[in-house]
């Protein structure tokens, strides 16, 4: 490590969040991470060395006051299903583009931006992809002293993952499992090598200022390929089924209708392309990402 470093992180209680804080604090920083909810306060209380402070993020006055005396700010915030209460716009362009202009007010010298592969402003088939590209746009074309890097990975997996532990939940009960977007291609990226970018890249801030970096894993598989892997490490014998594309369709009609919304008609545009990457930047940042089965092999077969 270079040398300490005062660090704030926002969108700290999810899953890429909880592993990174652990990440830097290890490191020797000084981090605070910024709570919305007493839930995620009381969850970010649980991991050692991490200042908690609660915030009101809609307010700048409350958001300026955090800042003060930070030198990186890392923004993990993110949703993938709006509600009545908040949408794609305000978490994915309105906040960063606000938090981008309270660092530069602030002082702080590195803006780190969680986005996601595929963002595009313009050409992103879903809401939640262009308004990904448009945050990151914000961010990137805000001006004066802050140096910006955004990082766009594919599916990410590891201890506590929302994406396999949801199939390894469902597969528990479903004997036909229905595969929405089937031959959707993804490059799976560990949350330690999602983490470790972060990380490469708030020491060495200045070399990969303005950059947006693709992170994907070393494999890529199918959506089905994925729902096969979790059913077979697990040793559960299931009838995967791909669906046609109509099918896909209505079913994300259907579920978005559904508690929870775990498939969305909107998740259903962002599967119209593949989750891979053209240029993969772990390379430039010294790191080999790890592959799928040697991480959650272990993980999935439990005892059960």
């Amino acid at each position: 490590m270079t040398a300490q470093k005062t660090v704030a992180v926002i969108g700290g209680s999810g899953f890429v969040g909880r592993h990174l804080l652990a990440r830097l604090v290890n490191a020797g920083h000084r981090v605070t991470a910024l709570a919305r909810s007493s839930i995620a306060e009381s969850g970010l209380r649980q991991i050692a060395g991490v200042r908690v402070v609660r915030v009101k993020l809609e307010s700048d006055e409350a958001l300026s006051v955090c800042l003060a005396g930070q030198r990186v700010v890392i923004n993990l915030v993110g949703i993938l299903h709006e509600s009545r209460e908040i949408d794609f716009d305000a978490v994915h362009v309105a906040f960063p583009r606000r938090l981008v202009h309270l660092c530069q007010a602030a002082g702080v010298t590195q803006y780190l931006h969680m986005s996601a592969l595929n963002a595009d402003a313009a050409k992103g088939p879903s809401r939640y992809l262009k308004s990904r590209g448009e945050g990151e746009d914000a961010v990137h074309h805000a001006c004066g002293g802050v140096t910006v890097t955004s990082f766009r990975p594919s599916i990410i997996f590891g201890p506590g993952d929302n994406f396999f532990g949801v199939f390894d939940r469902l597969l528990d009960w479903m004997l036909v499992f229905p595969v929405v977007c089937p031959q959707t291609r993804f490059a799976p990226a560990c949350v330690d090598d999602v983490v470790e970018a972060f990380y490469q890249v708030l020491e060495r801030g200045a070399d990969f200022n303005g950059q947006r970096l693709n992170l994907c894993g070393p494999q890529i598989y199918t959506f089905t390929e994925l729902v096969q892997f979790v059913a077979r490490v697990t040793g559960r014998r299931r009838l995967v089924l791909g669906l046609p594309d109509s099918l896909s369709r209505l079913q994300a009609l259907v579920m978005e209708r559904l508690p929870g919304k775990l498939f969305t008609r909107d998740n259903y545009r962002s599967m119209q392309i593949d989750s891979v990457c053209a240029r993969d930047d772990f390379a430039a940042l010294g790191i080999t990402p790890k592959a799928l089965e040697d991480v959650m092999t272990p993980l999935l077969a439990r005892p059960r």
